[in-house]
């Protein structure tokens, strides 16, 4: 009977690895190190830091953008799996080298830079028109719809929300009534029972202030078709909206982004709160080309392509 050399997959070694030498010439973790470190301009990046005197060292902007966007090639969003990745996957180790940023840092750093990253975007797309990857002549727009941070129970229109905090009212009066009539305790119980509807009342009392004051510093979303009937508008992210999916009912986003026929590079991503796309395609069209125009790719792209 054959024999081999005995193997197990699931053991831990010390290897001397020279992190550049994993990111191997012609890879895409080579392109975007490259990029990242030799051609683009990060200063922007590096403005809201304010530790050059004191305060800890922070991660190197470089290092964040290439692991977020590495993980962002491979489908991995979540920075909890961005910074377990760190731990665990050479590539990431290479790219970060050997740094473990907190899904926190990777967090805050994706929210807190969106103005940076647009400026980024648009260096990288003068990159593939440089490369000759951009055809000019035909674009493909398509859009997928994402969750928010918003629950559906807060959305309404201004009447329906009227409706609601008229509702919460009713309810604080009938706990305060309730609670009232009990002005003393016979038994631990009863205490305990009066201490959870006093909770009640004060949670009642803040759901209702919420819509009050969302009520009276904001106006009616409409609609962008030919009627303009008003939308629901949500508490907690007006800018959100409630769409319609295949997995049922959200709160979100429909996220629409364009990318170049010649070679599949986008050339332009935005998030709309409108359920219907056809509202989306104008604003999409004039945003790439005021881009193409304002980076100088071409004056008037439509007449040109």
């Amino acid at each position: 009977m054959a024999r081999f050399k005995h193997y197990v997959y699931n053991q831990q070694t010390m290897v001397v690895i020279n992190y550049l030498e994993q990111l191997q010439l012609g890879t895409f973790e080579f392109a975007l190190h490259y990029l990242i470190s030799e051609k683009l301009d990060l200063s922007a990046f590096h403005k809201p830091y304010k530790n050059d005197a004191e305060g800890r060292p922070a991660y190197d902007p470089a290092i964040l953008l290439k692991i977020i966007l590495f993980a962002y090639s491979k489908g991995i969003t979540s920075s909890r799996e961005i910074q377990w990745c760190c731990e665990t996957n050479i590539i990431f180790k290479a790219l970060s080298c050997d740094s473990v940023p907190h899904f926190t840092t990777i967090a805050h750093f994706v929210s807190s830079q969106s103005q940076a990253i647009a400026t980024l975007f648009e260096q990288v797309l003068l990159v593939c028109d440089e490369q000759g990857l951009l055809g000019h002549e035909l674009f493909a727009i398509d859009g997928c719809k994402m969750r928010s941070n918003a629950a559906k129970a807060w959305s309404g229109t201004f009447k329906e929300l009227e409706q609601k905090r008229q509702k919460l009212k009713r309810l604080i009066s009938y706990h305060l009534t309730e609670h009232q009539k009990k002005d003393s305790w016979e038994s631990e119980e009863e205490l305990d029972r009066a201490i959870r509807q006093v909770k009640t009342i004060l949670t009642l009392d803040k759901a209702a202030n919420k819509i009050d004051k969302f009520l009276k510093h904001n106006e009616p979303r409409l609609g962008k078709g030919k009627r303009s009937n008003e939308v629901k508008s949500n508490i907690t992210d007006n800018q959100s909206a409630k769409m319609t999916t295949s997995k049922g009912t959200i709160q979100g986003y429909n996220g629409v982004a364009s990318v170049d026929k010649k070679h599949q590079i986008i050339i332009d991503a935005q998030a709309f709160g409108e359920g219907q796309e056809h509202h989306t395609l104008q604003p999409v069209l004039e945003t790439i080309q005021e881009r193409y125009k304002r980076l100088g790719i071409s004056k008037n792209l439509y007449e040109e392509g």
